[in-house]
């Protein structure tokens, strides 16, 4: 793994943009990201050996000027090696929109995501100071009794109807909701908005979850300016009445004489929604869903609980929740033998990265002893690895756990409805039934 200042004189680099025109391949094509994940993931196996740093023209997003276009990378040591050098590859030119947008905007919709020290490392340092030990435990240990109860509304829904439901809406979507929102203080009655604003927000303009598929741009925009008012506003009433949630812990903490201003606030609540509840709401859907396809495994870890650890860590791999995160390099150089100048965008195909054969034994295997598994589901190394990992982590042990106890009779009964996007490998919609409540 290297990245030099430029190509060592004499040597042979790879072409700085090969498309990948040649191969039949177009990432920028919306319904490619329709297609079944297997298909996707050969795609991927492709451009792992024959164009690692595939060249794709830009999207094309209503209100929003295409860019040059952007590098995929999609080999794990690659994508390490960008990862691990922050000062050569920011996340402050944009780390979660392909297209360049207005700084305001970018540091609105990304917070610390799309942060570049100094000042990623100063809000990081106050958002970790405000996770303590005694908030962290309370959270995590909140996070049995929520599932519980979710799992005892879907039984009942199923038995006093004909024992159907949908994975997504009524199981897998109120749970990590639910946790954010009772860390941060959210209202009860504002938590149904919270839910749709950030599924318009992660929609990657889904005509389901946008009002106008000609311009998401402005509904995501609108779902933005929702939550951050709801944000302020509950800023405002910590300040004058705190109480023991992240949010007045938040308005409150000081380092070095710095707090975070009220956008801060709101704009770190979004990335909550993004970076918590999306993510691990898809690694639930699709965990069921790979269960349901993969009986034996599903019957080994009902058989031994003590798989938990391994089997959390093989489902992040396995449903890479966030398919990619954009990189901007900073100056001219080289990254394994691949030319670069500055400017050049990279996106980092985490789940073609959470495939590599170089990596992972037999990498299309879903395996819940895997052992090692260093999957990037929650990002590679360098400062933007997931400050929630953890918690996500104990929200996936216990919902599975839970599951198999309460509701050992769920059956997915049909094929998933797939989001749409290029940004969230997510679920829309994924039928199911309690076999014991027909």
């Amino acid at each position: 793994m290297s990245v030099d200042a430029a190509p060592a004189p004499g040597t042979a680099s790879q072409p700085r943009r090969a498309g990948a025109a040649d191969l039949g391949i177009d990432l920028s094509d919306r319904d490619f990201w329709s297609r079944p994940p297997a298909e996707r993931h050969a795609v991927f196996d492709r451009l792992r050996v024959e164009r690692p740093f595939a060249f794709f023209a830009e999207p094309e997003i209503p209100n929003l000027p295409s860019g040059p276009g952007y590098h995929a990378v999609t080999r794990y040591a690659d994508l390490e090696a960008i990862s691990s050098q922050p000062a050569v590859f920011c996340s402050g030119e944009g780390a979660v929109s392909i297209q360049d947008i207005p700084a305001d905007l970018n540091e609105f919709y990304g917070s610390l995501i799309s942060m570049d020290d100094p000042r990623h490392a100063k809000i990081r340092r106050i958002v970790a100071k405000t996770f303590t030990p005694r908030m962290l435990e309370r959270v995590v240990d909140s996070v049995a009794g929520i599932v519980d109860d979710v799992l005892a509304r879907v039984r009942r829904q199923a038995a006093e109807g004909d024992g159907t439901f949908d994975v997504v809406a009524d199981l897998a979507a109120p749970i990590p909701l639910r946790v954010i929102c009772d860390m941060m203080g959210i209202p009860e009655q504002d938590r149904a908005m919270v839910l749709a604003k950030s599924n318009v927000i992660l929609s990657g303009g889904d005509p389901e979850l946008v009002e106008d598929e000609e311009d998401p741009l402005t509904g995501v925009l609108m779902a933005g300016i929702e939550l951050a008012a709801l944000m302020e506003r509950l800023a405002a009433e910590r300040l004058e009445r705190p109480t023991d949630d992240l949010t007045t812990a938040l308005v409150t903490t000081e380092v070095e004489g710095e707090k975070l201003t009220h956008q801060e606030i709101a704009s770190f609540f979004i990335l909550l929604l993004v970076a918590g509840n999306e993510t691990t709401r898809n690694a639930i859907s699709q965990g069921l869903l790979a269960l349901q396809e993969h009986p034996d495994q599903r019957a080994r870890w009902i058989a031994d609980p003590g798989l938990t650890r391994t089997a959390v860590e093989e489902i992040v791999r396995w449903t890479s929740p966030v398919t990619w995160m954009r990189r901007t390099a900073t100056r001219d150089g080289e990254v394994n033998g691949h030319p670069f100048t500055a400017g050049d965008k990279f996106l980092l195909f985490y789940a073609a990265a959470n495939r590599d054969p170089e990596v992972f034994a037999d990498p299309h295997r879903f395996d819940l002893a895997r052992d090692p598994n260093p999957h990037v589901g929650f990002g590679s190394k360098g400062p933007h690895f997931c400050l929630g990992a953890h918690l996500a982590r104990r929200e996936l042990a216990v919902t599975f756990a839970r599951v198999f106890e309460q509701l050992p009779d769920l059956e997915i009964t049909g094929p998933p409805a797939r989001l749409r996007s290029s940004f969230v490998n997510g679920l829309k919609r994924l039928p199911a039934r309690l076999a014991d409540s027909r």
